[in-house]
């Protein structure tokens, strides 16, 4: 049984249509879309708002006080379910620093997550990155890689793990990146103090997302350019951004649209804190202060990651003038891309949909099985 769903506006990966219409078939998949008269009207559902992809979010710690590194399943769960409440239909869970032991009982309890869809994989954020970038990770459990520990964290995921981040200039690093991108893997460049040589040989052995920009590296410099400097001029490499008012200025901000137009990825970095209001609370094993919806290390010294949803990066970016035909790109089509999936809403591509609310500017799932709230 398909489900026609019409509005005002649908905006997709390569489409921005005004009244339009879309066709969910019965696998759930987008199955014809166009504006005007669609192909029937008597079950038509008209939805108040503009439609767009669902969110794709590739680095989240965790909501509502659970953490992904540490938390059970049903704790896991309810995270997922809070960024899907806002509009984030596909979410990477990411596991931030640990012992080997714990990193890899971590991934194996999320991974059945993965399986059934409620997580669209796994990132491990550390152990591998650089102690003089580590912002809330542990240096005592920062390390190099070693193949034995790759391939411990690839058994333990068995197919679940999408992204891994890590900083080029460690030992082995290089083969890390190689033997991670042969095994289906995104390699990530991050918490890094690589200069702009190590970063660019990083992408040459196949490293193609970095990842929070200018947060956890060296800042840019006119004579060492370092990893923001090969980030915004090699166009090989996908640029994860967090629009959150803290992490990057605005100028910051269209910088990075400006010089790297097109690469940009909103992502949320949302740690536990996220829906649950100022607190004190812990991320890779270091104490965190909530204030004022900003996660700081307990001592001041680092940003911890951040209390916002995807969605509430993207509202940033409207008011700041960005079409959302763009904002779309930055959060839905560019990663899907990255993923390896079809082009967010269109014909064949899952129908996995966002609606946005015209007034208050909004993100929520829309749900389109014939008996839902939303369609009725």
């Amino acid at each position: 049984m398909s489900t026609l769903v019409r509005a005002r506006r649908i905006v997709t990966a390569t489409e921005d249509l005004r009244d339009g219409w879309l066709v969910v078939d019965d696998v759930g998949a987008v199955g014809a879309l166009g504006t005007g008269v669609p192909p029937r009207t008597d079950t038509a559902a008209t939805v108040d708002g503009t439609i767009v992809p669902g969110l794709i979010d590739l680095h989240a710690h965790g909501a509502l006080g659970h953490d992904f590194a540490t938390c059970d399943v049903d704790g896991a769960v309810a995270a997922a379910r809070h960024h899907r409440s806002r509009g984030t239909t596909s979410l990477i869970a990411s596991v931030a620093t640990g012992s080997v032991s714990d990193t890899a009982a971590a991934l194996a309890r999320l991974r059945p997550l993965v399986m059934d869809g409620t997580l669209a994989g796994l990132h491990l954020e550390g152990p591998w990155l650089s102690p003089a970038r580590r912002g809330a990770h542990r240096a005592d459990l920062l390390h190099a890689p070693t193949p034995p520990e790759v391939d411990t964290y690839l058994a333990a995921a068995d197919g679940a793990l999408r992204i891994v981040t890590l900083a080029p200039e460690l030992p082995g690093a290089l083969e890390t990146v190689h033997r991670l991108v042969a095994a289906g893997v995104v390699v990530a460049i991050g918490h890094t103090d690589a200069s702009a040589d190590q970063a660019r040989r990083a992408i040459d052995a196949g490293a193609t997302l970095v990842t929070h920009l200018f947060n956890g590296m060296p800042p840019l410099h006119h004579r060492t350019p370092g990893p923001v400097g090969v980030a915004l001029t090699d166009d090989r490499v996908l640029l994860e951004c967090i629009v959150d008012g803290h992490h990057l200025d605005a100028t910051t901000v269209d910088l990075v649209q400006r010089t790297a137009p097109g690469r940009i990825l909103l992502v949320s970095d949302a740690m536990s804190a996220t829906g649950c209001g100022d607190g004190d609370h812990t991320i890779a094993g270091s104490a965190v202060s909530v204030r004022d919806g900003v996660a700081l290390l307990a001592d001041g010294s680092s940003l911890a990651g951040s209390t916002i949803t995807v969605a509430d990066a993207a509202r940033r970016l409207l008011a700041r003038g960005i079409p959302l035909t763009e904002v779309v790109r930055a959060t839905a089509a560019r990663p899907a891309r990255l993923l390896g999936r079809p082009a967010p809403l269109t014909v064949g591509a899952p129908a996995d949909m966002a609606l946005v609310d015209a007034a208050s500017g909004r993100w929520s799932t829309l749900d389109t099985t014939p008996t839902s709230a939303v369609l009725r």
